[in-house]
């Protein structure tokens, strides 16, 4: 069983110094590739260095999240292009808008994530991207940009059902993570039914969102496969079936 990780941060202090114990109980569990995102300037350092030691296993992200875009620094999208010129298999990401936070600027954030996908298709990357309670301002700026040439990943998809098919018209695939386990989630269930199955991948985005029914400090990539028994069984189909769909979405995209 190859399993395909498509969003996590492995860099997190939750888990960095268990990272090994972590990564050998991922690939014991079947986990063929993690995508380890980058959230901001002061962790891409780490992120490529959890790269440089597991290239076999780890594919790198770096991006500006936007809960830290208030952080950046001045010269923040030079540093971005350098070290995604230094990491030609890098993602862009995770980049994305969040309405749920209290003090933020909007604008900001618009202003940084478009930055963001503009540089992506320059240097011919996939993004990852994060929405939360901003899906009209995400749906506008890809009406503004246009389809993604080299393609995408909203992660841990929390969106109506009517989003997916707006999203996929944008080269975007849908990304599932632990909360989908839960049935209380009937929004993303539905949602995840919706999903071509071209476009369909999970993840873990560990350390957050452990799954339901994991009794774990924190959230691992081990914990993938419920996460892919939960889709099967959303989407009326086997494990098997999931898991060699997921993994060859997440090759095509990020591979």
């Amino acid at each position: 069983m190859h399993l395909f990780d498509s969003h996590c941060h492995l860099q997190d202090d939750r888990i960095v110094n268990d990272l090994e114990n972590i990564l050998s109980r991922a690939v014991g569990a079947g986990v063929s590739k993690i995508v380890c995102c980058g959230s901001c300037e002061e962790d891409w350092e780490q992120v490529l260095q959890i790269y440089e030691n597991h290239e076999d296993l780890i594919i790198p992200a770096f991006g500006i999240h936007p809960w830290y875009v208030d952080k950046r620094s001045s010269s923040w999208l030079e540093k971005l292009k350098e070290i995604l010129k230094k990491v030609p298999c890098a993602a862009v990401g995770e980049i994305g808008l969040d309405h749920s936070l209290e003090n933020r600027n909007d604008n900001d954030q618009l202003l940084i994530f478009n930055k963001q996908l503009e540089l992506a298709t320059e240097l011919k990357r996939p993004v990852s991207i994060h929405c939360r309670k901003a899906w009209g301002d995400l749906l506008s700026s890809m009406e503004k940009i246009g389809r993604l040439a080299y393609g995408g990943a909203v992660h841990s998809f929390s969106g109506a059902p009517g989003i997916v098919e707006q999203l996929e018209k944008f080269n975007l695939s849908i990304s599932f993570s632990g909360s989908i386990t839960y049935e209380r989630n009937k929004k993303a269930r539905e949602s995840c039914r919706r999903v071509s199955p071209d476009r369909l991948l999970i993840e873990t985005d560990s350390p957050d969102i452990l799954p339901y029914g994991f009794d774990l400090p924190e959230n691992e990539p081990s914990a993938l496969r419920s996460i892919a028994e939960s889709v099967a069984a959303i989407r009326n189909c086997t494990i098997e079936e999931i898991v060699k769909i997921t993994y060859a979405n997440g090759i095509a995209l990020f591979g």
